[in-house]
């Protein structure tokens, strides 16, 4: 558990989520902030277990080893997995994790569109020792870089804005990848890579559970979580998901409760700047950077006034994301900041803020065309 600070403000980066999510669980009178208090106080037990891979913003130099030629030609839709490894270092420990890796994902997977695949890391138990910081993965996937680096890195920012508006949110980890081709012995230069949770970690670290429900309606979602991540998704300038396909979209609940939207795969927003990057031609949009609410139909405002609130909250903590951060340069940082400015102008706007968010009750408009994706869902 370590304290960051970019520009202006405080980020608290916690494994579970956040300061936020802990006081939302710990019994009343006990608070967050104590709880990180007594955890960095010299000598203290608090949650000493094995280190956590998403418990830092440090970003992770690993490795990957395998018969590189035949893992990444093989980018059909049932793609076999391969033997392959990671090897890292750890207080000047080379750890060596054997594993299983396959290609995945749809736009990513083409050949003429990426270099290099996303990939899923299968680990197994009982290769993974106790004290790995891979202890306890399953799955994770791996999101390699397309046409750059710097548009990675742009995405795995994203991961860290949704953490700090909700829990219900993907954990993400920065790492520097070398990939090693173990039959010709040759290396590549490192490249960036995001390491994302796996579903049903993040589904159980919320208490609930993965549903993989085809065709439900944002109507049957809960409510607010599905604003939030909606609102969320116009901030970012992305219109590339829906709830009806799970399209970049899953969904999770406890027993018996209604399912709640989380959002991943943000290459296609605005925010991002892909150059690769174009919204669907049924939403006739001339660019990812002109945003479009995708939400569904409610014509009552009232219903938005909490979100708006929580993210004029957390603006401070959103523009730290970016301000000063060494990853970025200066002009993605400029440009940045004029495109959250936007945003905030208009949700702080009551004019622009109805024109904005009760786009999908107008018939003649795109705001009820559902994005069906590529392929399957992954």
């Amino acid at each position: 558990m370590k304290l960051y600070r970019y520009g202006i403000s405080v980020v608290y980066s916690l494994w579970d989520g956040g300061i936020h999510f802990l006081n939302s669980i710990l019994p009343s009178g006990l608070n967050a902030f104590f709880l990180f208090t007594m955890c960095s106080l010299p000598g203290s037990t608090v949650f000493a277990q094995a280190p956590s891979l998403f418990g830092t913003d440090e970003p992770l130099e690993l490795t990957l080893h395998a018969d590189l030629k035949n893992l990444f030609r093989d980018r059909g839709d049932d793609s076999p997995y391969h033997p392959a490894s990671v090897t890292y270092q750890d207080s000047g420990e080379t750890m060596h994790i054997p594993l299983r890796a396959k290609t995945r994902g749809h736009f990513r997977k083409i050949a003429a569109n990426c270099k290099y695949p996303p990939i899923l890391l299968n680990f197994d138990s009982i290769h993974t020792p106790g004290h790995s910081i891979f202890h306890g993965q399953d799955k994770l996937k791996l999101v390699t870089p397309c046409r750059g680096d710097a548009y990675l890195v742009h995405e795995y920012l994203v991961y860290k804005l949704y953490n700090l508006v909700t829990p219900k949110s993907f954990l993400a980890r920065l790492v520097k990848v070398v990939y090693r081709d173990s039959v010709k012995d040759k290396a590549s230069e490192p490249y960036y890579g995001i390491l994302l949770e796996d579903e049903d970690q993040m589904a159980r670290r919320n208490g609930a559970n993965s549903i993989k429900t085809q065709g439900l309606r944002p109507e049957s979602t809960r409510k607010e979580d599905f604003l939030k991540m909606a609102v969320f998704q116009y901030m970012i300038g992305n219109t590339d998901w829906s709830v009806q396909f799970r399209q970049n979209i899953k969904l999770i609940a406890p027993p018996k409760s209604l399912p709640s939207t989380v959002p991943y795969d943000f290459d296609h927003a605005g925010i991002v700047q892909a150059p690769y990057a174009n919204p669907a031609p049924e939403l006739r949009m001339q660019s990812t950077r002109h945003r479009r609410y995708r939400g569904n139909c409610i014509p009552d405002m009232n219903e938005f006034t909490p979100v708006i609130d929580q993210f004029n909250q957390l603006k401070d903590a959103i523009y730290a994301v970016y301000v000063n951060n060494p990853l970025l340069s200066e002009s993605y940082r400029s440009q940045t900041i004029t495109f959250l400015d936007k945003f905030y102008e208009t949700i702080n706007d009551p004019d622009e803020a109805v024109k904005a968010f009760s786009y999908p009750c107008d018939r003649s408009g795109t705001g009820n065309v559902v994005i069906r994706g590529l392929k399957k869902n992954d």
